[in-house]
């Protein structure tokens, strides 16, 4: 993988198509990733021409523009989507921090779209102390249909914004995997 970040200097779609192209031999996909790629104004057409060089593209998201999601799905211009689900539906303004119902309804509509989309995809739920338990986990693979791929992410501390965040989970993450993989044998289930 050769990454393409820019800590401090910004990069025109220009620049990015030049890198992308003098490595042609070498780079056969890009990941799309964030913030929220979906928020970005342009971000069809840069797939548009990613795809055509020839790359494969995955896409990260939170699902918070099912339309945009879908209208790539609809062009194929997406070979892999990664989606976060940030809790189960009744309790997404509890990690959103949003208590908009209308928002959590639209990362559901993402949600069922991947799922519908036959686009190789997978699930995953970044743990938040103090919010999540060992039952939501149950929840949400509950959501999930045979085949499917899970990642149960443990929380990174080093750049934390807001020092109030708990650092206690509170369950033992590994030995929550492994229920869930006893739950849902026909789940692809795993801590990152």
């Amino acid at each position: 993988m050769i990454p393409l970040e820019c800590s401090e200097q910004k990069k025109t779609v220009a620049e990015v198509l030049s890198f992308l192209k003098e490595r042609l031999t070498l780079v056969d996909a890009v990941c799309i990733t964030g913030g929220e790629p979906t928020i970005q104004a342009g971000l069809e057409d840069f797939i548009g021409q990613l795809k055509e060089l020839g790359l494969l593209v995955k896409l990260d998201t939170n699902g918070i523009r099912p339309d945009i999601v879908s209208r790539l799905i609809e062009k194929k211009q997406i070979d892999y989507l990664a989606m976060d689900l940030k809790h189960r539906w009744e309790a997404y303004g509890e990690v959103i921090k949003v208590p908009h119902e209308a928002l959590a309804a639209r990362c559901k509509e993402t949600f069922l779209t991947v799922q519908s989309s036959g686009i190789p995809h997978e699930f995953r739920t970044t743990i938040l102390p103090g919010v999540h338990t060992e039952e939501d986990f149950f929840a949400l693979v509950g959501y999930l249909q045979a085949g499917e791929r899970y990642y149960i992410q443990q929380t990174s501390f080093k750049k934390t914004l807001d020092s109030s965040i708990e650092h206690e989970i509170g369950f033992d993450v590994s030995l929550l995997v492994e229920k869930l993989q006893r739950a849902f044998p026909d789940r692809e289930i795993q801590l990152r």
